[in-house]
């Protein structure tokens, strides 16, 4: 029996200047690509495409706390860590935190059509979810990454995988292809979810090593 072949997008939030960049992929092709600082488009572009999954670079869920939630404690204890998400009332305010409030406005367009994943058993199709390109990068790579040569070593990833990524000029490409990469791996049940439902989960593909067991105590910033 033949598989099926999904298209699955993966989305790079950015402040209002640098706005969105998103990759779609069907199998091992690079499909469409997108550069916009309007959300609404991008929401459209998504459903256009057909996709049925889509991975974001941005928080799915404000802080209850104001401290870091479930998830990026949970990260952290996988070595890595990220900006910690504030409460709502700051992070909508705070000039730092606009990425955030632009993808917090791509998930509620996505949701009338994509569910936000909330660790059902099965998973519901379309669907959408939260992730982040260079703990996407070390669960494939099945070790710690620095950030700091970002561009080279997930490119090499991309291509690993037999994604060809001479279109990826950016670095923002190039992410969101990750983020796209993870999609694969959530439709296909290799993944694994950090967090609660509360305040939102982070999806990251798993690889042939465990992730818990691949990643060192030693924090990295990987936002």
């Amino acid at each position: 029996m033949k598989m099926e072949v999904h298209t699955v997008a993966g989305i790079d939030v950015g402040g209002s200047r640098k706005g969105f960049h998103a990759v779609a992929l069907r199998g091992k092709k690079i499909v469409a690509k997108l550069a916009t600082c309007h959300a609404t488009h991008l929401a459209g572009w998504c459903r256009a495409q057909g996709v049925s999954a889509v991975g974001i670079d941005a928080p799915s869920r404000w802080s209850l706390t104001g401290r870091a939630r479930v998830c990026e404690r949970e990260l952290a204890g996988l070595g890595l860590s990220c900006f910690a998400t504030p409460g709502q009332a700051i992070g909508e305010v705070h000039p730092f935190y606009r990425w955030m409030v632009h993808g917090a406005e791509l998930f509620r367009l996505l949701a009338p059509e994509y569910r936000l994943y909330d660790d059902r058993t099965p998973l519901f199709e379309p669907l959408c979810f939260e992730t982040f390109p260079q703990a996407i990068a070390c669960a494939l790579a099945g070790k710690k990454l620095s950030a700091r040569h970002k561009r080279v070593e997930r490119r090499q990833i991309l291509e690993t995988a037999g994604i060809g990524s001479n279109a990826l000029t950016a670095i923002d490409d190039i992410d969101a292809a990750l983020c796209a990469v993870a999609a694969q791996h959530v439709l296909s049940g290799s993944f694994k979810a950090l967090g609660d439902a509360a305040e939102g989960y982070i999806l990251l593909p798993t690889s042939s090593q465990n992730l818990s067991r691949s990643l060192t105590k030693n924090s990295l910033t990987c936002r």
